[in-house]
Formats: structure tokens, sequence, C-alpha cells
């Protein structure tokens, strides 16, 4: 990272990424084609996040053939004048992880998995949950990304007097 007071540790690179709204996911097809995709990822502990889609489709076979990933999440994103020197710049909060994707065969871990992102996307519809994963179960895929090193997070915020707060100035 060229502008290491930007640089936030893992634990606030995961508070980002379990912020955001979505997450994209990036990958490289077998002809070394780029491939990005925004998802709804559900994380379950410091290394492992989950997500859903069909059965079949381009990500999955991507995935198949090259399961090495990257996340990028962003929870704020702000453009502004700098409140000091009036430049147009941005406010933001991302993070960016590498990690490896797998087809989750076991239908509990599959079911968890579900009920992890049912938790964090509709928390006010776990009552018909059971119903609704009956329902999808047979026509529905997870993929779990598991982590393969720690996330890193950058940001770029001022404070009320208009300085901009580097690593370790969290308020």
């Amino acid at each position: 990272m060229r502008k290491k007071s930007r640089e936030m540790d893992a634990s606030w690179a995961l508070e980002v990424m379990d912020k955001a709204p979505y997450m994209t996911v990036s990958m490289t097809d077998a002809d070394g084609m780029p491939y990005s995709v925004p998802l709804s990822l559900a994380r379950t502990d410091e290394n492992t996040f989950y997500f859903h889609c069909a059965i079949e489709g381009k990500k999955l076979d991507i995935l198949r053939t090259n399961p090495h990933v990257c996340l990028n999440a962003v929870s704020k994103c702000k453009p502004t004048v700098g409140p000091k020197d009036g430049s147009f710049t941005l406010e933001f909060k991302s993070a960016i992880a590498f990690g490896k994707a797998e087809m989750v065969t076991d239908d509990e871990e599959k079911r968890e998995a579900l009920r992890a992102i049912c938790q964090r996307f509709l928390p006010n519809h776990m009552d018909a949950f059971d119903a609704a994963v009956e329902r999808s179960m047979s026509r529905t895929a997870v993929v779990r990304i598991t982590l393969t090193e720690p996330p890193v997070g950058k940001r770029k915020q001022y404070d009320a007097n208009g300085d901009e707060m580097k690593y370790g100035r969290m308020v």
C-alpha cells in the first residue's frame, strides 16, 4: 500500500466487510480473463465467508477451474471537498482480502451457511428461514471462501477540525 498512514488492521477490515451492503468477488477464468461480481456474503468466523447462488453459472464454472478469489468491500464512500485545502477528494472505508473458494457439499454446513446469510441480510424474517430453505435447498449452491491471508483495510476520513485521521486515530 502506497500510503501506509491509511492502512488499517485485519479486525478493522473485517468490520468494514461485515458492514458493507455487498462485496465484490473477483476471479480469473481459464483463459486469464478477469471476472468480478457483487455478491451478498456472510462471515461466520475470522477466515470464512459464504455466498449462495444458482447451481450452475459462469462464476461456478470459473471457481471449479481456478478457486482463488479476491474480496473487496466498501462500507463508506463520500465525495467531498478537502476541508483544509479545497481539493476534490473522497472519504472512504474499504477492505480487501484474498481467499480460496470451495463448493459446500455437506447439507448441514450448507444450511448453516444459508442461516448466516439470512441472519445478516434478513434478521427480522428468521421465522420463515426453515420453510424457505426446504423449498430451495436442492436448487441452491453455497460457496465457502476461506481467507488465505489476513484482510487489509484502508480509509480516508477527516475529523471535526478537518485533519485527516491517520492510523491510530480512530475517533
